[in-house]
């Protein structure tokens, strides 16, 4: 097995796709791409002939002779290859279908609004303060997991969709993550945050926080 991992440790995107690694028992190298240092070294040439979009994380398996970019394009990849450890989507299609769903109401619609790139033009191409961004990012998650407690309401069991992680839960767990970080009252999504906490406690999950990463800031 030859993974490679090109990742941040705060970024949702990698975050998520390091718990797919770590759920599916997979040996990998991971190799950090510092968003910040240094105006970002993922504007580095080298990064750039890997991957043109200049985004993390970015996988490479070599053996199979694939570069993919694109988190959950990575994760269901992982997912069809390795189908036989912690499957992250269920057997029936409308099942299935109902998973993408919840999973891309977070990962399509509210992660892109409030990660790095974004903030990071709010500063400084329309001069917002720290407070303000911070207050963006609360907008934007509050709003999503108002929907989201609704819509699993009829689904969640000890996680996302019943009683097993699913792809929601990979994708839940980073914006939780990254939603406390910016000061949001997970009080007011009990559902989400009961989740969240079982997902945590469970060692693929603890493997791949963000603090625990080789590149994580002191």
């Amino acid at each position: 097995m030859s993974l490679k991992l090109y990742g941040y440790w705060r970024s949702s995107a990698s975050y998520r796709v390091r718990i797919a690694l770590n759920l599916k028992q997979l040996e990998y190298t991971y190799i950090p791409v510092h968003l910040v240092n240094g105006g970002g070294e993922q504007n580095s040439d080298d990064y750039q002939r890997l991957n043109p979009s200049k985004l993390v994380p970015t996988l490479v398996d070599d053996d199979a002779d694939i570069t993919l970019n694109q988190s959950m394009a990575i994760i269901e990849y992982l997912d069809e290859k390795f189908p036989d450890i912690s499957p992250l989507m269920p057997k029936h299609a409308q099942d299935r279908a109902r998973v993408r769903s919840l999973s891309q109401d977070i990962a399509c619609d509210t992660q892109p609004l409030v990660n790095l790139r974004v903030l990071q033009q709010l500063k400084s191409e329309y001069g917002a303060s720290e407070e303000q961004v911070r207050k963006w990012v609360q907008h934007w998650a509050n709003r999503t997991f108002a929907a989201l407690s609704k819509k699993l309401e009829t689904r969640a069991g000890k996680f996302s969709y019943g009683y097993q992680v699913t792809l929601i839960d990979l994708c839940l767990v980073p914006q939780v993550y990254s939603a406390i970080r910016f000061g949001v009252d997970m009080q007011e999504f009990p559902l989400i945050d009961k989740i969240y906490k079982n997902c945590l406690a469970l060692e693929a999950f603890a493997q791949a926080a963000p603090e625990v990463q080789i590149d994580a800031a002191p």
